[in-house]
């Protein structure tokens, strides 16, 4: 009679876990955002997701709406996407004077 073949265990996949803590685009300090995911019961029974990215040292607090699949980078991207949304229509609003007044001057 012949041997058996000896199965291989098999080889466990490392999963690596992302990053929850950040730092902040306002203080620049490092690795003091946190980002957390919370599942709320509303008044009528409904269930819903969400995000939320805290800095310690400057106090702000961004909310969004997540989902299921949602991992804390993705809240931190949205927040930081945000802030880019926000800065660039604050500079799309002073560029016409900014452009009038180096008209005026004649440097244009």
């Amino acid at each position: 009679m012949g041997k058996r073949k000896s199965r291989s265990k098999p080889v466990k996949r490392r999963v690596e876990k992302l990053e929850t803590v950040f730092s902040c685009p306002f203080c620049n300090y490092g690795r003091n955002v946190q980002c957390r995911i919370y599942k709320v019961k509303l008044a009528s029974g409904e269930e819903k997701w969400i995000g939320t990215a805290d800095c310690y040292i400057f106090h702000e607090v961004f909310h969004t709406q997540a989902t299921a699949l949602t991992e804390p980078i993705d809240i931190y991207s949205e927040w930081i996407d945000e802030c880019e949304r926000v800065n660039n229509e604050l500079l799309d609003k002073c560029e016409p004077a900014n452009k009038r007044y180096r008209s005026e001057e004649g440097r244009i």
